[in-house]
């Protein structure tokens, strides 16, 4: 192992994974770390579809999240590094038997597995740090319910969810399948909802975002990669003396169409459904087929909120969330589901009322008709990614005149 890494705090925690900063030890160059346990073959899919992507982004756009390396905890005090371009065979088995696959009895008979495989001094309080740090609560997380406007609509409690089954608590004792380890670049800004909310409105620095994020999501879909679950969530936001730049994560729901025709990544067609509700096209919320145009249509809602700081509350939590909607008396709807129930539904865009004061300048007509288009219930009528940016930054110019 040519590096080894030190875990320093737990930063984040979600239904598949733990993230923690951490430093190389070399280079004292600061990392984020994400452990994802591989308990579960429906969990191990997931890892490998965010795997397979970050490999495919490599470091190659400023606003995608980078992967130095990834690692394949194979005991309870070693890892080995896995070479590009390969996948761990044991955990693809898993994810096709439909059950965790151990190591066969009398151990690994595997040579030129067993050539990579080194003792790392670190991995012991990688093990043991990453079984015993307790949950809590993000650092954005505090910051934002303390800012929290009384006023901020909710999401109905009773409303449920359509997300992916989450996998059940991590155990505290070793697993026999152990886990993989993401090694990534690390943003110190936090997710685009604490990066924004926790500062006053700026409408240069949502201009920026904007820009920003649909230069990602052009880069993505050039590579034949649908994200599937945008949002704010998602994003990460590294400090910059230069401002902030911000890079899209979690590749977890991703998907990747290598035979997608003539370079038009809209022509491959999927049908799970998944993401995150106020995010979702449409066509995802009624079980349709659908295409990469689904991420224009989250990216609409996105930037809808980013440039009107709108935000909701979302069920079971205090905290406030960047996110546009449509009001039903004194709920909120996603905006995917109220086209989904009404196609004929005209948003109004900008909102007419206040949501979290203070608030940055309404985005002009030229912006409005972009984020009419992008939240089109038509996916045909939405922008295609590849020509996104150069309609967000001419419909930006307009308005600045």
């Amino acid at each position: 192992m040519e590096e080894l890494y030190t875990l320093e705090r737990e930063v984040g925690r979600g239904s598949y994974g733990v993230v923690f900063e951490g430093h190389m030890a070399k280079t004292g160059q600061r990392v984020a770390i994400k452990r994802l346990p591989c308990s579960k073959p429906e969990c191990i899919e997931l890892y490998l579809q965010e795997l397979w992507a970050m490999r495919a982004t490599a470091r190659n756009h400023v606003n995608v999240i980078a992967l130095h390396s990834c690692l394949l905890q194979t005991g309870p005090r070693s890892l080995r590094t896995l070479r590009p371009g390969k996948l761990p065979l044991r955990l693809v088995e898993s994810v096709l038997k439909g059950t965790v696959v151990g190591p066969p009895q009398g151990g690994e008979r595997n040579n030129s597995q067993s050539n990579t495989q080194r003792r790392v001094n670190s991995v012991s309080r990688l093990q043991d740090r990453t079984n015993t740090v307790q949950a809590r609560a993000k650092p954005q997380e505090k910051t934002k319910s303390n800012s929290s406007d009384s006023t901020t609509p909710q999401r109905p409690q009773n409303r449920a969810r359509k997300r992916p089954a989450e996998r059940e608590e991590e155990q505290a004792a070793p697993l026999r399948c152990l886990a993989l380890w993401l090694v990534m670049e690390y943003c110190e800004g936090g997710d685009l909802n604490h990066y924004l909310l926790s500062r006053p409105p700026d409408a240069q620095r949502n201009h920026s975002v904007v820009r920003q994020l649909s230069s990602a999501v052009a880069f993505l879909h050039s590579l034949g990669i649908t994200h599937r679950d945008l949002k704010p969530d998602n994003v990460l936001v590294s400090v910059t003396p230069k401002g902030p730049v911000v890079k899209v994560a979690d590749f977890g729901l991703s998907k990747m169409s290598e035979g997608w025709m003539d370079g038009d990544v809209t022509r491959q067609h999927f049908s799970s459904i998944c993401g995150s509700d106020f995010y979702m096209a449409p066509e995802v919320w009624g079980g349709l087929t659908y295409s990469a145009q689904a991420d224009i249509f989250s990216l609409g809602v996105m930037f809808w909120a980013v440039l009107e700081r709108i935000t909701f509350v979302e069920e079971g939590t205090t905290q406030e969330q960047l996110g546009a909607y449509v009001c039903k008396g004194r709920w909120l709807m996603p905006i995917g589901e109220a086209l989904w129930e009404n196609t004929d539904l005209q948003l109004c865009i900008p909102m007419k009322f206040k949501r979290a004061p203070p608030l940055p300048p309404p985005p002009g007509p030229a912006v409005c008709a972009l984020l009419s288009d992008m939240l089109s219930s038509n996916p045909d009528s939405r922008p295609p990614a590849d020509q996104l940016e150069a309609i967000v930054r001419s419909a930006l110019k307009e308005d600045s005149h």
